[in-house]
């Protein structure tokens, strides 16, 4: 398991501390009170130059380091992160946020994350491997990775699909869904629909095909 560090463009400044001029008090003599103003107004520039020039150094950006995981997506390598999951004792088991409402994006209707005909659905697939190690199988990424994407079928809610390998089997790596979907078709692997909703956004393909300001290590 790799780890991810992300900062933000800029970090916040603080605001320098300014000062308020006050008017002198009564008395006589409009020239006093001028002199008394006068001398407020050339304190107040005095103490807003001190401050301006004893401003505080820049803060450090701040960075936030949490675990990546390597999956697959037609043979290359997907790094993504896991943050939510519907289900709470596979939220426990990833370390993530419990998020029950994440269920609510695949409609009653459905048995699978495909949508109906003319439906709209904004989760995917994500195939989940049960008794043989290797990286989960995404069904899309983003092409590239950003903001210039243009893989209008990419979301990052998929629908957990569970793949188990069938007794007496072979079991081999799989780095796509086409291969996946062969192996259920030759009998080798079975299909658990799971409703289990995740939220895991690829944040990098590849070695370099990442988002701005991810760092793998």
């Amino acid at each position: 398991m790799a780890s991810m560090r992300c900062w933000p463009d800029s970090p916040d400044r603080p605001s320098p501390m300014g000062a308020r001029a006050r008017g002198g008090g009564g008395g006589g003599g409009g020239g006093g009170g001028t002199n008394h103003r006068g001398r407020w107004l050339a304190l107040a520039l005095s103490l807003m130059t001190g401050a301006c020039a004893s401003l505080p150094p820049e803060r450090a950006a701040p960075r936030i380091e949490m675990p990546v995981l390597a999956g697959w997506f037609e043979g290359r390598v997907a790094w993504y992160i896991t943050t939510d999951v519907s289900d709470a004792t596979v939220a426990r088991e990833k370390g993530a946020n419990h998020a029950p409402r994440l269920a609510d994006s695949l409609p009653p209707a459905q048995t699978s994350a495909r949508p109906l005909p003319g439906a709209r659905n904004p989760v995917d697939k994500v195939y989940a491997f049960t008794n043989f190690k290797q990286g989960s199988v995404f069904a899309s990424a983003p092409r590239p990775v950003g903001h210039h994407s243009t893989d209008r079928s990419y979301s990052p809610l998929w629908e957990m699909i569970t793949v188990t390998w069938r007794s007496g089997v072979a079991p081999r790596t799989l780095t796509s869904e086409e291969q996946v979907l062969d192996a259920q078709e030759t009998q080798q692997v079975t299909l658990g629909y799971t409703r289990v909703v995740v939220n895991c956004p690829i944040v990098q393909m590849g070695d370099t095909d990442r988002l701005s300001g991810v760092v793998l290590k």
